[in-house]
C-alpha cells in the first residue's frame, strides 16, 4: 500500500487522494478475505460410491484406515462433500 503524507496537503486533495489509491486496495484485501461461506454439504456412502465408482467395501476400508472422515448422526453415515473434492484433488486416494 503506498504511504500518504498529510504535510502541506489540502482536505480535498486528501480526500481525492484516499478515494483512488486506498479505497480500491482495501476492498480488493476484503474481498479476498471475506468469502461468502458455502453451506456444508453432506453425502451418504451410497452418493460417496456413486460419485468416486467404488464399492461399500472399499468406502469402508478408506474410512478405516483414515483416507476418508466420516460423520455420524444416529445410526447414519455421511461425509462432507468438500472432503471429498479435496481428496480427489490432492490425488491421496492409494
Amino acid at each position: 500500500m503506498k504511504q500518504l503524507q498529510f504535510i502541506g496537503i489540502a482536505p480535498d486533495d486528501l480526500i481525492q487522494e484516499i478515494k483512488r489509491e486506498i479505497i480500491p486496495d482495501l476492498k480488493e484485501q476484503l474481498k479476498q478475505e471475506f468469502q461468502p461461506k458455502e453451506p456444508t454439504i453432506y453425502l451418504t456412502r451410497q452418493e460417496v460410491c456413486d460419485m468416486l465408482h467404488i464399492d461399500l467395501s472399499s468406502l469402508h476400508r478408506w474410512r478405516k484406515d483414515g483416507t476418508l472422515i466420516a460423520y455420524g448422526l444416529g445410526n447414519r453415515v455421511y461425509f462432507k462433500r468438500n472432503e471429498i473434492d479435496e481428496l480427489i484433488s490432492s490425488s491421496r486416494l492409494k
